[in-house]
């Protein structure tokens, strides 16, 4: 690791390993950054918002901690209340989120669920609708499971199945489950990745969820766009969270960079999701955010 600060090129994060899902209470120094944004000399300033989100009511899947928890914060600072749903272990990381969510004075409620179960996806949009007076005016699906494997021959049926249950099946679920509690100006975000581009051969299964999630934000934005309701997706680089010392090894970790010479910080992505949520981004649907960093990617 350097001294470099974390928005400065040359940055490197620190080598560690935690198991998964990892926990954003467990990180080395320099943690995770959620409610900073760089400047033009390498350091930071506090996001400054401007009411985009007020009133408005959030569904977060994985909004314990990284691009989660940093969406959360920008959310309330932009006058959002959310609904986080997380796994149980991540309870402490989940609290964290609500205390810092509440300082900016909006609601945090939170539901311990696995997703990967269609009646828990239910329960959670239930949850949203029992507390939001059935207005869901945002479904960010962010939550995700990713385990390096760098041969097909040594990625078991059995992790496949798991990755493809836990990436992408809950965003058919809770998108097709919240969809007749949204209306007009209502939004849908999904966090793909990088890697649905370039074909990452160590996480294949990861990559191909990835694809299939930039598949159906097109698919959806076509049927819902003339209803009013946009469909969106982000596609994040290298970005700091715990799923970095939870799933890559040393070798990932040492080249775990961008053009930019560093690492995103998770409040940078969160930062277009609060665009892509909000009015900002009339015009936009059936897109992807490239987020990455600077790689140049085509499709």
């Amino acid at each position: 690791m350097t001294d470099k600060g974390q928005f400065e090129s040359g940055h490197k994060i620190p080598v560690t390993h935690q198991d998964f899902p990892g926990k954003e209470g467990k990180m080395p120094n320099p943690t995770p950054l959620f409610d900073e944004i760089p400047t033009s000399d390498g350091k930071s300033q506090k996001y400054r918002a401007a009411g985009k989100l007020k009133g408005k009511n959030a569904i977060i899947t994985g909004g314990d901690s990284g691009i989660g928890r940093a969406t959360a914060i920008l959310f309330a600072m932009e006058g959002a209340n959310s609904l986080i749903a997380y796994l149980p272990e991540e309870e402490d990381d989940a609290q964290e989120t609500r205390k810092r969510v509440e300082q900016y004075g909006q609601q945090c409620y939170l539901i311990s669920t696995d997703l990967r179960d269609r009646k828990n996806c239910q329960k959670v949009v239930d949850e949203a609708v029992k507390l939001f007076d059935g207005q869901i005016d945002i479904l960010f699906n962010n939550a995700a499971y990713q385990m390096m494997v760098p041969d097909i021959k040594d990625l078991s049926e059995d992790q496949w199945i798991h990755t493809f249950d836990t990436n992408i099946h809950p965003y058919f679920y809770l998108a097709k489950y919240s969809l007749p509690h949204m209306k007009a100006g209502s939004t849908i975000i999904n966090n793909a990745s990088i890697n649905a581009y370039i074909g990452r051969p160590d996480l294949l299964d990861y990559t191909s969820t990835k694809g299939a999630i930039i598949s159906f934000t097109r698919g959806l934005s076509n049927q819902k766009v003339g209803q009013g309701i946009r469909v969106n997706a982000i596609a994040p680089g290298p970005v700091w969270t715990p799923l970095i010392p939870a799933t890559m090894n040393d070798d990932a970790q040492k080249q775990f960079t961008s053009p930019m010479g560093r690492p995103a910080q998770p409040s940078e992505i969160a930062t277009c999701v609060v665009f892509l949520a909000s009015t900002d981004s009339s015009a936009i649907s059936g897109q992807t955010i490239h987020c990455n960093g600077g790689t140049v990617l085509n499709g």
